[in-house]
């Protein structure tokens, strides 16, 4: 057998030779394709016993600095642009789903094609979270407006059929008499239709049940008028181990402006002085107890807390908490 002789210089040339074959024969690959997608739109917490999932209806594009009243544009668009904001505003809309244990309840429908294409993701992202329609035992509106019913059905059928639907009484009889769609402006008849297509399956099915005033609708959860934005306008208290959150539907639009100046109220609101006092009664209870609040058009998830500042608010949003 000859003996190998290691020769520095030859050896070096060889791999050098092999690491430019080697980069010769591998393809160059194109940049890898962008996803352009989130993850699925849900957010679950334990309260207590209590397990709560945040659901995404997806979020709608809002003119606020002009939808925004007591206020001025350009000093709206100054509260935006101190949280990095500006208007049109990408808007979330969110529900609330309740397992308590022994019922599946489902605060608001979102708004199912009654908002546009970049609505109507809540049994995509229900369905997302572990949950099927069919599972769904009763639903609760805060109120009738369009982004938080459109989403109950589906043509003529009800996406939730085995759900009984439940709202205050004096919500119902404004948004499902005809007589109030003859005589609303051309403005506010498509808030008005909506609820009649919405609400309408369940009604004639005989799965509508209204309430009246602040009761407890299943153990754990209660309702508590809140009327101002919607003359029927509920919120509603989820309570488990002495752990409370409050569902408060559209008591807010903008957080960026209006827990610094809760006075200020939107277009939408159907008694603006009435929707600004249960507001700041609101924050001021929430504040004051260290509860939660869980709200519609927060930034999804929507739930985190307040802390009073003088006459001001500041929202503190939940932290992040993986669950086992």
């Amino acid at each position: 057998m000859s003996a190998f002789i290691y020769r520095p210089a030859r050896t070096a040339a060889f791999l050098a030779a092999l690491v430019a074959a080697t980069l010769t024969a591998t393809p160059v690959l194109a940049a890898a394709p962008m996803a352009k997608t989130n993850a699925p739109g849900y957010f679950r917490l334990m309260l207590g016993d209590v397990e709560v999932t945040a659901l995404s209806d997806g979020t709608v594009v809002l003119p606020v600095n002009k939808l925004l009243t007591h206020t001025t544009t350009a000093h709206v668009d100054q509260k935006l642009a101190q949280s990095f904001l500006a208007s049109p505003l990408e808007t979330s809309v969110n529900a609330y789903l309740i397992n308590t244990g022994d019922k599946l309840v489902l605060i608001d429908g979102g708004a199912g094609t009654l908002f546009g294409p970049t609505l109507g993701k809540l049994v995509a992202n229900l369905k997302a979270s572990g949950y099927q329609p069919e599972q769904v035992d009763e639903i609760y509106v805060t109120h009738m407006h369009s982004d938080h019913v459109g989403g109950l059905a589906a043509g003529e059928q009800r996406a939730f059929p085995n759900a009984v639907v439940r709202a205050d009484k004096r919500e119902s009889d404004y948004w499902l008499d005809p007589a109030n769609l003859a005589k609303a402006s051309a403005d506010k008849k498509g808030f008005f239709q909506g609820a009649v297509a919405s609400l309408g399956p369940y009604v004639k099915a005989g799965k509508y049940l209204p309430f009246e005033g602040n009761v407890e609708l299943v153990p754990g959860v209660r309702a508590y008028a809140s009327k101002g934005h919607t003359v029927g306008h509920s919120s509603y208290m989820v309570e488990s181990k002495g752990q409370k959150l409050l569902l408060i539907g559209d008591l807010i639009h903008v957080g960026a402006v209006q827990f610094d100046e809760p006075d200020v109220t939107i277009s939408f609101d159907g008694d603006e002085q009435a929707a600004a006092a249960e507001r700041n009664k609101t924050f001021a209870a929430a504040a004051g107890a260290g509860y939660l609040l869980g709200a519609t058009h927060l930034s999804f998830p929507g739930i985190g807390h307040v802390r009073a500042q003088g006459k001001s608010y500041r929202w503190v949003p939940l932290n992040y908490t993986q669950l086992p």
